[in-house]
Parts: structure tokens; C-alpha cells; sequence
């Protein structure tokens, strides 16, 4: 774990992109077989340690130290692996990190992985007893999962290929054919292995993704224009005669849409947008037939999918693009070219399941602007710009795909109560909970957000939050009913979960309203008539 830990350590505290490669590769090239592999399954978020949660390290914490003393500390530190870590009262017998290997990386993810939910805590607590506050905070951030040390699964996965001379998509390419700890992949960078291969493996492609358009302006010769819808993100994978349905997180979502599985009987790879039909399951005249966003999540997460649920929200695919048709990999085409092979490809599918996301007919950029301002469906979340010539690339490529989002709705909202952030925000309570006025004059919650203000602002908010704090309940603050936030967020629809019947989706700050009193704030009736 000690090489582990100081890898972590460096990276919490390096800022700089290539710094962090750097160090990554370093530990990759340096460390052995299999703990290397399981360092990258941390980094990525693919490693899964079930029998370890959350609870169970606060229990064993609490059975060596004051719960009082504890909470305390974590409610001032603001994260509980890293509590965890600076509090636990090693024992003066226990020796220091044992020399048998049994705390190597990849020894201890085995125990753990092999252990279940009742014997899982007090190994940890063991191997606890025999580290240093560095490798506590190491193994505690390895067993719940929740690294958080500024590195993303790209980044990761770019520093593996920098290490061995790799090409980064190559790794890309095959990294979902592969589990933990890479054995293959390894072998592959250091010339001592073949290449790894999908072929006839139903295995997740990473997304080509789009940069917001902002205040630019595109020729619409240049680029396509299409409705982007609001669902989640799909790809659905035929190959080797199965079919996986993967989330835009690469995680394998099949079990809770079998329909769409059943119905895609084919091989090739498509990309698009997964939704639920409206309640008249006709079409508008956006081509449409999808109900908002609330209903898909009436399906979301589910591991058994009753017959009620299924005929209440029936799932289907609109298509955006298509990555393999059949076994040919069409990736490198331009747009142009790909989609009148998308357009064949879509048209053999079952049409309850999967239809195509039409283009936009406008004649400049101008008509374009006028399209999207009247269009506020449901299920409608903007409009995608796409290079005609553009290739299928994984990431944002800059130039090439465009989201440009509908204008967002804003509502004025209270501040309730409020909780310490993440990462570099872990000192600070900048995650607000907010709520709206009933007409007998109730204060109820309708949403949460944490992004859309300055550092600056965060300080200044927390400065509100300690001043006003009313009561506590754990980590999380009641404050003063008096500072009101302009809320901004894509769509708002009925909820049977909350209190106030309404949710947001994607709310976010847009501004601090200093100027108004609380009890000016919208209230929820205001929010219900914005309901599409």
C-alpha cells in the first residue's frame, strides 16, 4: 500500500495535467503485476469492493473512538476516509507496515473482494492497525471507491499509454473487453503479449462528445443541425451474436431494458438517445412521441423490470449515429457519409423500439436560432451541431459537434440548508439545498445544487452559512430563511419523492440575489405552471 499511498498523495497535491501523467506512468512502469492493474481499476472507477460501505467504516471507527469526538471531526474535515485516517488510535503493539506482502495493493483488494459484508469491516480495521496515516487514507479511499484526487478514468488511461508507448485509443479500444487487474493489457505495453481484441465481443466504445456552443455562430453549410433530446445517452452493441446496452459511463444497462436488447437482433454499433414514450405515443412534429424526463426515470436503475412498469413506460432508441455497420467500422467516415448508412441501418430495426433523430431544415444560422426558441418540448433539451465532415472521434474534439442547449428556466429560491462540498470544496458548505414558497406560506425544498458560482462566492456563502446556522443534523447545517438564489435549471416536473411535488432537472446558481427579501422568493404554484 505505501507506494499506493504516496501515488495518491502526489496527486492530491499536483494541479498541473501533465505532472499527474507523469507520476501515474511512473508508478505503472515501476510497480509489478497485478497491484498495477488494480491502481488502475481504482483510478478509473472500476474497481468494486461490494462488502465495504460507508457505514461499516464509520462503525468500526466508532468502536476505537468517541462517536461524538468523530463526528466533530469529519463535520470539520469533510471527508470520512480522510477522518478516518487522522483519527484512528493505532495501537502501540502493532508494528508497522508488514513485510509479507499481505498489504500489497493487490493482496489486499483479493481479501477484501473475497470477504462478505459482516467480516469485511474488521480486516479492515486489521490492516488499519498497520498503517501509516498516508496508507489509512489510502486503503480507506481504495475500499468505498471514492478516490477524488483529480484524475479521470481518461487521464488514467492517457498515462498508462504515454507509459508503455501506447496509443491512448488503442486503449480505449479495448479496455471494456478487459477486467481487472489488466493482466493482457500490461503484457500488450510491454512487448511481451498480443494485442487484446474485441472482435465478436459486444464491448462499450467511448462516446464522441460536443463542446457548448456558447455565444459562436456556425455556417449551416458546414454543419448539420438535429434536435438533442433529453434521455440518457446509449450505446447498444451487436456483436458475436449478443447484444449489450451500455450507459454514456460505459456501464452495462441491459438488465433494465431487456426490450430494447430483445429488439436489436442485428450487429453493428449505435449511438443515441434512450426515452420512454409519451402517453399518446403518437408523433409531434419534432418527431416525437417522447415523454420528458421524469418518466425515463421511473425506469432507471431498475434490476427486475415488472410487466406494469413495462407497459406504463415503454423504453425505445432514437438514433443519433452509428459506429459499426455490421462488422465494418465506419468510424472514420465523414458525418456526411455516415448517416445515410445510419438512415438504412435504422430503417431494418423494429420501429417501436428505435427510430432516427432528424435533422433540422433551416437556411442559415438565423432561421436555426428561430427553431430552437419556440421549441420547449418535454423532451426536447436543444440542438446539436454537427461538422458535415466529421469523423466519429472519442471525446470533444474542438470544431467539430456543437451542443447548444435550450435557454434554462429560473426560478428565485431560498436557501434551507447547506452541506461541505467535495474535493478542493471540502472546507466550504457550497452544496445548497433551496426551497420555494406554499401559498399558506411553507418553505418547502425543490432542488439541490452546488455549481454556478465563484470561488469568491463560495467563501462568501460560507461565511452566510456559519453565521446563520440554525440547527444540525450531521454534516448538514438548517440556516437563517433569508438569502434568496437565483436557480436556473433545463425543465421542472411533478415528483412523487418530494414534499413540494416538484424536481428540477440540472439546477445550478446562477446568481447570489442579495437584493431580494426571502419572502419575495417564487413560489411553488410559479414553479408547477412552468411544468411542460
Amino acid at each position: 500500500m505505501r507506494e499506493f499511498s504516496q501515488l495518491l498523495d502526489a496527486l492530491v497535491y499536483t494541479r498541473s495535467r501533465n505532472a499527474k501523467l507523469k507520476l501515474i506512468a511512473d508508478y505503472l512502469r515501476a510497480t509489478p503485476d497485478p497491484d498495477r492493474g488494480w491502481a488502475m481499476a481504482a483510478l478509473t472507477g472500476t474497481l468494486d469492493i461490494r462488502a465495504v460501505k460507508a457505514a461499516a467504516i464509520r462503525a468500526i471507527v466508532e468502536e476505537r473512538v468517541d462517536p461524538v469526538l468523530f463526528a466533530m471531526s469529519r463535520d470539520f474535515v469533510g471527508d470520512l476516509a480522510e477522518t478516518a485516517a487522522l483519527i484512528w488510535p493505532k495501537r502501540i503493539d502493532q508494528p508497522a507496515e508488514l513485510d509479507d506482502g499481505s498489504l500489497r495493493l493487490g493482496a489486499v483488494v483479493e481479501r477484501l473482494q473475497s470477504l462478505g459484508r459482516s467480516e469485511a469491516p474488521q480486516a479492515v480495521a486489521q490492516m488499519l492497525d498497520h498503517l501509516d496515516s498516508s496508507g489509512r487514507f489510502a486503503l480507506l479511499k481504495l475500499a468505498t471507491g471514492e478516490l477524488r484526487v483529480g484524475v479521470s478514468a481518461r487521464l488514467a488511461k492517457t498515462a498508462l499509454a504515454q507509459a508503455f508507448g501506447l496509443d491512448v485509443e488503442a486503449v480505449e479500444e479495448v479496455w471494456h473487453g478487459l477486467t481487472p487487474p489488466f493482466l493482457p493489457l500490461f503484457a500488450w505495453g510491454e512487448g511481451h503479449g498480443e494485442q487484446p481484441t474485441a472482435e465478436d465481443t459486444p464491448v462499450f466504445r467511448p462516446f464522441m462528445l460536443a463542446h457548448g456552443l456558447e455565444d459562436a455562430r456556425v455556417d449551416l453549410a458546414d454543419y448539420a443541425a438535429e434536435w438533442k433530446w433529453d434521455g440518457i445517452r446509449v450505446q447498444i452493441v451487436g456483436a458475436g451474436g449478443q447484444t449489450r446496452l451500455y450507459s454514456r459511463a460505459g456501464d452495462d444497462i441491459s438488465g433494465s431494458f431487456p426490450e430494447i436488447v430483445a429488439a436489436y437482433r442485428t450487429s453493428g454499433v449505435v449511438d443515441g438517445e434512450l426515452m420512454v414514450r409519451g402517453a399518446d405515443q403518437g408523433a409531434d412534429e419534432h418527431g416525437g412521441s417522447a415523454a420528458s424526463f421524469n418518466a425515463l426515470q421511473q425506469r432507471l436503475g431498475r434490476k427486475t423490470v415488472s410487466a406494469k412498469m413495462a407497459a406504463d413506460y415503454p423504453p425505445f432508441v432514437r438514433l443519433y449515429d452509428i459506429l459499426f455497420d455490421g462488422a465494418e467500422d465506419v468510424r472514420a467516415l465523414p458525418w456526411a457519409q455516415r448517416r445515410p448508412r445510419l438512415e438504412r441501418f435504422a430503417a431494418a430495426l423494429d420501429p417501436e423500439r428505435f427510430d432516427l433523430s432528424q435533422t433540422i431544415d433551416a437556411a442559415d444560422f438565423d432561421a436555426l436560432e428561430a427553431i430552437r426558441a419556440g421549441a420547449r418540448d418535454a423532451a426536447i433539451e436543444g440542438v446539436m451541431l454537427k461538422r458535415r465532415d466529421s469523423p466519429y472521434i472519442a471525446g470533444r474534439r474542438a470544431g467539430l459537434w456543437y451542443k447548444w442547449k435550450r435557454d434554462p428556466l429560473t426560478a428565485d429560491c431560498v436557501v434551507m440548508y447547506a452541506q461541505r462540498g467535495h474535493g478542493k470544496r471540502s472546507s466550504y458548505y457550497s452544496d445548497y439545498t433551496f426551497g420555494c414558497w406554499t401559498e399558506d406560506g411553507e418553505l418547502l425544498p425543490v432542488g439541490k445544487a452546488y455549481s454556478g458560482i465563484t470561488d469568491e462566492e463560495v467563501r462568501e456563502m460560507d461565511r452566510f452559512v456559519r453565521a446563520h446556522t440554525t440547527a444540525r443534523f450531521g454534516p448538514v447545517r438548517e440556516v437563517e430563511k433569508s438569502l434568496v438564489l437565483e436557480i436556473a435549471f433545463d425543465s421542472i416536473h411533478e415528483s412523487r419523492r418530494h414534499k413540494s411535488g416538484v424536481a428540477m432537472r440540472f439546477p445550478r446558481i446562477a446568481r447570489i440575489r442579495r437584493d431580494k427579501p426571502a419572502h419575495e422568493a417564487d413560489r411553488i404554484e410559479t414553479l408547477r405552471r412552468m411544468i411542460a
